[in-house]
């Protein structure tokens, strides 16, 4: 039987096992809207592209699965950059179908035409332009198998508009291989000897992950590693809730805004076991003394990731949790040197945690002003173990690193290698799509909320029951804080001088709003929104000039944190 190219993709994605979609339709899509009509996948209509790919994105993070959008061609491709490009710095396995005009108008500067596959070469792990709808079914199986396999990464399609309602026979291939695509999975047994040998000998071990851990759901293998050698575990921004918080060997997140006692720990460390990380800035700070003193064992599948940024002196390329499934099995056939190797790091805990009592991670209270810090703790008391947690980027991103305790993996969705501002609300909904029945909250800054505060609406019109909490202190917040650090508070642009009132907008959407002013009033307004149906923005008034400590000021070492305003 002969299919149009419009229904050889929607065939494609079930195929794929694609359940909901998110998009924007358009002139050179609607062919594709049209058979959505007759299909079983469920779209979802967000008020922007870029949060349609920010919502596939939450969904992909949260899930595990590739998340798909669909945008039209010229400015609906466009809006989808950010998007994309947040999902490719960040590794998350997406999928973007964009129309764009007919082939034989393609180059002649037509209605809504733009070079898309140029625009985002540089953003996509691959990208494809289908020419003849014969192609479509491989291109649509090859984006999948791209997006997914190795390290994952957004794949974009651009579909013409003459090749979706051309028609031929739907072949769906079982398989598809890439000349010069063979990621390694399997990490060499050889390699692994040798990293057993390095731990079995190591003094001062710190184990360091990023978001190939959650990206590899390798997190029981992590746990296991971390309790039998008994190594202390700091995790990036993308590695949180890979490791839980409470965990009596957790460090919490190191760099930048790290807690003082994992940036001491690696500073100090004889051996970093760097699993799933690509060493960022962020992370390093000043690269000449970035972990001195220590050894360095680094696990990803990536290889171009690996002595990209820092030194190595053991690169292990390979699936994560295959690499540590072979690491547990080596070092489970030493029972004794491990026992004697755990022996010998009394001292080193002690060391770590004379630094964790010197300096914990914490802030000052008070009576008068509403702390964020404090709206995090409490977030955190009253939600469920396996909520949810998306942000923007700002001080409330790393307010909730610091103060959020995750214990449960894909619980933390946040813009990490791109940094996107208004990225949380639509991962929020991408989410909650996902999960309908769990608990997902948005964490947000008054600045960040507004990119993208008209998935509002979205969130109303397909009852998604999202909390945003709006940490409202009418500033840019860290950008302000830098200001108010390296340039003599000269508080250039970052004052948002026009107040506004969030519970109003809140009802103009028509969902709940609720607000905080009091220290007093932040549990029953937290409460509240819990216990309410549908979307809340909870907005909380707080102190305005609170800063994210500590702090690694750029260029400086990770030792030399601030710690105090």
């Amino acid at each position: 039987m002969k299919l149009t190219g419009s229904k050889i993709l929607l065939e494609c994605l079930q195929r794929e096992g694609v359940d909901q979609v998110f998009g924007y339709p358009g002139g050179t899509v609607i062919n594709i809207y049209d058979d959505l009509m007759d299909s079983p996948i469920k779209h979802i209509l967000t008020r922007h592209e870029q949060a349609a790919v920010h919502a596939a994105d939450g969904y992909a993070r949260a899930t595990g699965k590739v998340g798909v959008a669909i945008a039209t061609s010229g400015p609906g491709a466009t809006n989808t950059i950010t998007g994309i490009a947040t999902a490719y710095m960040d590794s998350i396995p997406l999928v973007i179908i964009t129309g764009q005009v007919p082939t034989p108008l393609i180059g002649n500067d037509a209605f809504q035409e733009a070079d898309i596959i140029g625009i985002t070469r540089p953003i996509t792990k691959h990208n494809f332009l289908v020419r003849d709808v014969k192609d479509l079914a491989t291109i649509i199986k090859k984006a999948f198998y791209i997006a997914r396999t190795g390290r994952p990464g957004p794949v974009l399609v651009d579909l013409p508009k003459d090749v979706q309602v051309a028609t031929t026979k739907f072949e769906y291939p079982e398989s598809v291989e890439l000349r010069g695509y063979k990621p390694t999975y399997s990490g060499n047994l050889r390699m692994v000897e040798k990293a057993a040998a390095m731990i079995l000998a190591a003094k001062k071990p710190v184990i360091y992950v990023g978001g190939g851990a959650s990206l590899t759901d390798a997190h029981a293998e992590l746990k296991q590693l971390a309790e039998m050698i008994q190594a202390p575990v700091t995790t990036t921004l993308m590695g949180m809730a890979c490791f839980p918080k409470r965990h009596p060997l957790s460090l919490g997140m190191l760099g930048m805004h790290g807690t003082y006692y994992a940036n001491m720990a690696v500073t100090n460390s004889d051996l970093l076991i760097a699993l799933g990380a690509r060493f960022d800035d962020r992370v390093t700070g000043k690269i000449a003394t970035f972990a001195p003193h220590a050894k360095i064992i680094h696990v990803d599948i990536d290889p171009t990731s690996i002595k990209k940024n820092v030194r190595v002196d053991l690169p292990i390329v390979g699936d994560l949790r295959d690499v540590l499934t072979k690491l547990l099995k080596e070092l489970g056939g030493h029972a004794e040197e491990v026992a004697k190797s755990v022996e010998r790091l009394k001292p080193w805990h002690e060391e770590v945690a004379a630094w964790r009592r010197d300096q914990p991670m914490s802030y000052t209270p008070s009576k008068t002003e509403i702390k964020p810090q404090f709206v995090i703790e409490k977030l955190r008391e009253l939600s469920n173990d396996d909520a949810i947690v998306t942000t923007e980027v700002g001080q409330h991103q790393m307010w909730a690193a610091q103060f959020f305790d995750f214990v449960q993996p894909r619980t933390f969705l946040s813009s990490g290698g791109l940094g996107t501002m208004g990225y949380g609300l639509p991962s929020a909904l991408g989410a909650q799509a996902a999960f309908p029945k769990r608990q997902v909250i948005d964490i947000s800054g008054d600045g960040s909320f507004q990119m993208n505060s008209q998935e509002l609406a979205t969130l109303v019109q397909y009852r998604l029951p999202v909390k945003i909490v709006i940490l409202n202190n009418n500033f840019l917040g860290m950008v302000r804080q830098w200001q108010q650090l390296f340039f003599n508070k000269r508080y250039s642009q970052t004052c948002m001088e026009l107040p506004i009132d969030f519970v109003k907008l809140a009802e103009a959407y028509g969902a709940t709003g609720l607000r905080a002013s009091k220290p007093e009033e932040v549990e029953d307004v937290i409460r509240k929104a819990f216990a309410t149906k549908g979307p809340v923005i909870m907005e909380f008034k707080i102190a305005r000039e609170e800063n994210v400590l500590p702090m690694v000021p750029a260029g400086a070492s990770l030792n030399e944190m601030v710690l105090a305003s």
